[in-house]
């Protein structure tokens, strides 16, 4: 903390992105795919990338709501999408929020972009001065245009017959930066939060950028040769939900494309909003952050959307913190670590804020991590720091079903209560297709990995092991 004092001297701007459904292995710094992210490779150039970040829940709603309030979303009931689906509880205004608590603190914040975390309240029940509803504008937007903007590709997108400039990510962009200009008017830190609705399906980059990826140039996933023998059920089964059972990779590949466009249409956008803090001589002020709420099947699996599963297509995601004077340029971590989770109880941390009275935030502060204790290789060093992440998922809009993952360094174990289990290896199987969760030679692991995973869920306050019967099944394995 005394390095941090004395790099600041005083509290740092707070710029925060984030995509929706953005995969981890999308993005140039990570060497995954093919995809050109030249301006979130110049940010992660400049400070620290996270190898191992985790969604806490893969679902749009339940993981925004988290990172309002640092808690996973079962201990309040935010199990789905509150606008899709059968009814289901929304994080309430009176809920902690850290917003509210840096603005106690002397930070002036602003919202723009997708909210989804209640949908009876805005941002400014939650802590922020000011909420700039980006996609209403924006609809607003192409509704006025003569003649009216129409799309008519459904879920598989297509170009937009839209200059880049009027695109969806450049006026997010665009709106970013006049909040920008305004917050760095006033004086005292201030808090903005970036919302894009891009990467998600449907996928409409501008011509320019769709030009820039051949679906024949593109590569199946190596999940594709999926045949979910052994798995659950539900996932063969929403192939069949989406009518895309019968998918070739020459059918997949040009929705591919689409999705690798708007990623680097996505990149310039946040590249304009990172030039003009650069411009507004604030950056070596402001800790800027990139993430995303969870990944994107993209035809992984042979699957479409996020739901039912919990591959690291999904669950996994890029995260990157720049802090100039705080966090060395080029730093890696391969700490596990949940964004949404972790931010805020560090938000609080270098803010000064008290912790909040009558919530326990899951997370922890991320401070250790970014001012050097860590050794070389990567390995975090802070004393007891996690070895594990859990996530979680419990029903969208084609039906209810429970699942809690628990993945370590070389080892995915997922409990599906209503179905098989699955055990991923993966050292020797990183693409996940082979569930090893019956193999004898497993059972010991198998065991000690639902321990862990009950302890996490019990410690963390998961109501589906509150009771004697889901904990038998899931510590005894009583599963056929």
């Amino acid at each position: 903390m005394e390095r941090i004092s004395a790099a600041e001297g005083r509290k740092p701007n707070l710029l925060i992105i984030v995509a929706d459904q953005l995969r981890h292995d999308c993005v140039g710094w990570s060497g995954g795919r093919s995809v050109r992210t030249p301006h979130l490779d110049q940010l992660a150039s400049e400070g620290m990338d996270f190898r191992q970040a985790y969604s806490p829940i893969p679902v749009c709603g339940p993981a925004r709501q988290a990172f309002v309030c640092g808690q996973r979303p079962e201990t309040y009931g935010g199990l789905w999408n509150p606008s899709l689906g059968l009814p289901v509880k929304a994080l309430e205004p009176d809920s902690f929020s850290w917003a509210r608590s840096l603005e106690m603190e002397g930070y002036r914040n602003t919202y723009l972009g997708k909210w989804d975390v209640n949908p009876d309240h805005d941002p400014t029940s939650y802590g922020y001065g000011e909420y700039i509803d980006s996609e209403r504008l924006y609809r607003d937007y192409l509704k006025s245009r003569e003649p009216a903007v129409t799309y008519t590709a459904g879920f598989w997108g297509e170009i937009d017959p839209l200059p880049v400039e009027e695109t969806r990510t450049h006026r997010t962009a665009a709106l970013a930066i006049e909040a920008m200009e305004k917050l760095t008017e006033g004086t005292g830190p201030w808090q903005l939060r970036v919302n894009f609705t891009e990467p998600h399906l449907p996928c409409r980059p501008a011509s320019e950028f769709a030009a820039l990826y051949s679906p024949e140039e593109i590569p199946p996933w190596e999940s594709f040769a999926e045949t979910f023998e052994g798995k659950p059920y539900i996932q063969g089964q929403q192939l069949r939900n989406w009518k895309i059972e019968e998918f070739t990779w020459e059918d997949w590949a040009p929705a591919v494309a689409r999705y690798y466009a708007v990623i680097t249409q996505l990149d310039e956008a946040v590249g304009r909003v990172l030039k003009a803090l650069e411009d507004a001589g604030q950056k070596e002020q402001t800790m800027v952050v990139f993430t995303s709420d969870h990944g994107d099947m993209a035809g992984g699996h042979r699957m479409i959307d996020k739901h039912y599963v919990m591959y690291d297509d999904v669950v996994r995601v890029p995260f990157l913190v720049r802090w100039p004077g705080v966090i060395p340029p080029g730093s890696r971590s391969d700490a596990f670590v949940y964004p949404f989770l972790d931010l805020p109880p560090t938000l609080l941390d270098l803010a000064g804020a008290p912790p909040p009275e009558g919530a326990v935030l899951a997370g922890r502060s991320l401070l250790p991590l970014w001012t050097g204790e860590e050794d070389p290789a990567g390995v975090p060093s802070p004393e007891g720091w996690r070895e594990e992440v859990v996530s979680t998922y419990n029903g969208q809009q084609f039906g209810l079903f429970s699942q809690r993952m628990l993945r370590t360094r070389d080892w995915k174990y997922v409990w599906n209560p209503t179905d098989t289990d699955e055990l991923y290896d993966l050292k020797n199987d990183p693409h996940e297709l082979n569930n090893a969760v019956r193999m004898p030679e497993n059972h010991r692991r198998v065991q000690e990995l639902r321990r862990r995973l009950y302890d996490i869920l019990l410690k963390e306050g998961d109501g589906l092991v509150s009771t004697s019967w889901m904990r038998d099944q899931l510590m005894e394995g009583h599963k056929k």
